[in-house]
């Protein structure tokens, strides 16, 4: 096993865990600070795990990790729930245990069975030490749009009490309608069940709240009016939120010298 980590891995390698204490038994096999060219390497590896954010607007992490991948290459896809925040460099506060599910993303090259093979192989893994809690799934594009309810809605707002009906609610909807034109049926239920996950005694930011870092406004918030207006769905509440949420986007680039805006004029 390689990993290719951030900066702070000799910090987060030697602190070990307030709960399991220094974790002396295993360490990867081998840490780089380069994804490794797999066309020249003699090592085999049986999963690529990609662990990022979706920021296509920034500078794109896709170049660093096309080598190795293929048109027949099996693409599995989780969808995590985590409550966990680095609240200073090699420090993880993690509150609440979280759930991950896995599922194959459909290749048209590749035979559905050994797709979801890899798939059931990669749970196997993953839930090996009886520690974790992760869900296979037959329908990972079901399981992405179900998470679009938090993610493009409450995460995005960040607001509870009056505004949950006036912007989350109908935010919602629209994410429910997107979903029904491309054949997937989100439930009040499921809808319901989001909003209660997360009381406001809970205190829990959202990750766009929370670190103030660059944020996925084109593939959670801009993705979903864009499939809904190419099945002519109207959706006036999350297309407001995605231009809103562009200026934030504009303002952290602009923070950190991404973009160069013009000089005032003297």
């Amino acid at each position: 096993m390689s990993t290719s980590p951030k900066a702070n891995i000799l910090l987060i390698g030697s602190g070990g865990s307030c709960d399991h204490g220094p974790l002396k038994e295993w360490k990867p096999s081998h840490i780089t600070n380069h994804i490794p060219n797999t066309t020249t390497t003699r090592i085999k590896y049986d999963y690529i795990i990609i662990t990022t954010k979706v920021i296509p607007d920034s500078p794109s992490n896709s170049p660093l990790i096309k080598p190795p991948l293929t048109p027949d290459n099996i693409i599995l896809s989780g969808i995590s729930m985590i409550d966990s925040h680095e609240i200073a460099p090699g420090v993880t506060e993690h509150s609440s245990a979280d759930d991950l599910v896995i599922g194959a993303f459909p290749n048209p090259n590749l035979d559905v069975a050994i797709e979801q093979a890899a798939a059931a192989r990669f749970v196997a893994l993953y839930s090996a030490s009886g520690k974790t809690r992760c869900v296979l799934t037959p329908d990972v594009a079901y399981s992405r749009w179900r998470k679009l309810i938090f993610n493009a809605c409450l995460n995005s707002i960040c607001l509870r009490g009056i505004w949950c009906e006036t912007l989350v609610r109908p935010a919602i909807n629209e994410i429910r309608a997107a979903a029904a034109a491309v054949g997937l049926d989100l439930s009040g239920y499921v809808c319901e069940r989001a909003i209660g996950s997360y009381p406001e005694t809970m205190y829990l930011p959202p990750s766009m709240l929370e670190d103030g870092n660059l944020i996925e406004v084109e593939s959670i918030v801009g993705e979903p009016p864009r499939v809904g207006r190419a099945k002519r769905v109207s959706m006036p509440t999350l297309f407001v939120l995605y231009n809103l949420l562009k200026g934030v986007q504009w303002m952290t680039k602009e923070e950190r010298g991404l973009i160069e805006v013009l000089a005032k004029r003297s």
